[in-house]
């Protein structure tokens, strides 16, 4: 037997290259229990991408209303595009039972913490610096001064890894991708995310009171 439990939001944040992208796309491949956040973003389109489906594609008015009217959980600006996570994806997520995956930059993760403080928040390190920098090498089309820029972020950005609720290591992918889900499971198991657990403990006491009044009674 097991208590119905609110599926909690979980934050996917990492210097670039560190593997957190494939981590969340290899969880939303399993449907019934995650889905993935889709930002809105003031960037055009690439080509296949859609509306709605990659990013909700909105103009730069669209999106500063969105802001104002406090509908976006964190949002950034990118290479001179805006992005954002809108809150709506996190009712729709829980309404439906899922754990909604956010693949967002540290400072989003940070924006989160305080717009959805039920998020769980995991820093996903690299095992090595060797290791990040053929990560980003191996994108391919990186420049020097690009990979340089990136290794640079990611020096700044393993100064916020302490602040985050679970830190992973990507050294395998697999392993990396059972230690994510079994924090997922862990958080399963708070008291602060099951539903009915004050009538579940009420029903166990008054079972107990039964029995201790039939013993005394026998």
């Amino acid at each position: 037997m097991s208590l119905p439990v609110r599926p909690c939001p979980i934050v996917l944040a990492a210097p670039s290259g560190a593997g957190k992208t494939t981590i969340a796309r290899t969880l939303v491949d399993n449907p019934d229990r995650f889905v993935f956040s889709v930002s809105a973003t003031t960037r055009p389109p690439r080509p296949g991408e859609r509306d709605g489906v990659d990013y909700y594609f909105l103009d730069d008015a669209q999106f500063q209303g969105m802001v104002e009217r406090g509908e976006l959980a964190e949002w950034a600006l990118v290479h001179g595009y805006k992005y954002g996570t809108p809150k709506k994806s996190f009712a729709e997520a829980a309404a439906s039972g899922v754990h909604l995956v956010l693949d967002i930059d540290i400072q989003g993760a940070r924006q989160v913490r305080e717009s959805v403080p039920d998020a769980v928040l995991v820093f996903i390190l690299p095992p090595s610096g060797e290791a990040l920098v053929n990560r980003i090498a191996g994108r391919g089309g990186e420049q020097r001064e690009e990979t340089r820029r990136r290794l640079m972020a990611a020096h700044t950005e393993l100064q916020r890894a302490p602040e985050f609720d679970y830190i992973v290591v990507n050294d395998q992918l697999d392993d990396a991708i059972r230690q994510v889900l079994a924090i997922v499971d862990a958080e399963r198991l708070r008291a602060s995310r099951m539903a009915g657990v004050e009538g579940e403990i009420r029903r166990l006491q008054r079972e107990i009171d039964d029995i201790v009044k039939r013993s005394l009674s026998s």
